[in-house]
């Protein structure tokens, strides 16, 4: 898997999304666009395209970081509890903050997201198990004892479809004026590659790490701060999306190994392109409507999560 293939699926695939839709913009008028047509593009497909890219991206290299922390393959935001903390503290900014601006509610849900995280990997550090799978498997318990939290609020307050909104991962209200937030997640991506080295030093062990004379809790800090800031800005822009941040960064380390620098690169590129064939296929199934992305990436990423567990089964991983 090298890094111009992924590259250049991006980058084909990205093209691809821009003239898949409703309206009449074909690749063949590139050069000859009509202004009603370039207003499309700079209002909607653009601004759609942006925000699966982060989106895709961001989430990959958040679960890249959370297996690399928890030193378990089956870790990511979506087996935590860290998307249904997130989604929990939007509930609670809908809730009580009524008129907060959209980053408001991106700080409340990150406060959340940040919050379920150190509970869950508190967890791992009380609990030991002898087979990897029991802890995913102890994360999504954990995160639908929080579902079950904002459910019942939701119920309350009659709030539950607003509360259903952010369940479903959808780009199809993207606008623009409606995704800059998801520009937080790059800045924010760049401390993680400058961090990247500890954090695989952190991910060999606490004794390790302090032997070579790193801060482990520092950098275990930094890293779920990450996650969680990221987890809350694509959360209240595009919604859920599950299974991204487990499945990519399994098939990246099946070819890069371990080492997060190196793999970092492939890992967004890869979740990039995943999640824009998976937008492209929700577009184009039931053209001229639409599927949510959530149920493309839940449906396509489940198969593949069942297909590595089997693989990790055959070969003993």
């Amino acid at each position: 898997m090298k890094i111009w293939h992924l590259a250049l699926a991006t980058v084909l695939l990205s093209f691809t999304s821009i003239f898949i839709g409703v309206s009449d913009v074909t690749p063949w008028e590139i050069f000859s666009l009509s202004n009603k047509q370039l207003e499309l593009l700079a209002i909607s497909r653009l601004p759609r395209l942006a925000s699966i890219l982060i989106a895709g991206a961001s989430m990959s290299i958040c679960g890249l970081i959370m297996q690399q922390l928890s030193k378990n393959k089956f870790v990511s935001p979506t087996t935590s509890g860290t998307l249904d903390s997130a989604r929990l503290g939007i509930l609670v900014a809908l809730m009580v903050f009524t008129s907060a601006s959209p980053l408001q509610k991106m700080f409340i849900s990150f406060l959340f997201a940040l919050l379920g995280t150190f509970v869950f990997m508190k967890i791992l550090e009380k609990i030991k198990f002898k087979d990897a799978v029991f802890i995913p498997l102890v994360g999504l318990m954990f995160g639908n004892i929080i579902s079950s939290v904002a459910t019942f609020l939701a119920y309350r307050n009659d709030m539950i479809q607003n509360m259903s909104s952010w369940m479903q991962g959808d780009f199809s209200m993207v606008m623009s004026g409606s995704y800059e937030l998801m520009y937080v997640s790059i800045p924010i991506l760049v401390i993680a590659y400058m961090f990247a080295n500890k954090f695989t030093i952190a991910g060999m062990g606490e004794d390790f790490a302090r032997n070579l004379g790193l801060n482990y809790r520092q950098v275990v800090n930094i890293g779920l701060i990450i996650v969680a800031l990221v987890t809350a800005s694509v959360v209240l822009t595009a919604g859920i999306i599950p299974f991204l941040g487990l499945i990519i960064p399994n098939i990246v380390t099946i070819y890069q190994g371990d080492h997060l620098k190196k793999s970092l690169l492939h890992t967004a590129l890869l979740g990039a392109s995943f999640v824009l064939a998976c937008d492209i296929i929700g577009r184009i199934v039931i053209y001229p409507y639409e599927i949510p992305i959530s149920l493309t990436v839940g449906v396509i990423g489940s198969g593949i999560f069942i297909y590595l567990l089997l693989r990790r089964k055959k070969y003993g991983l």
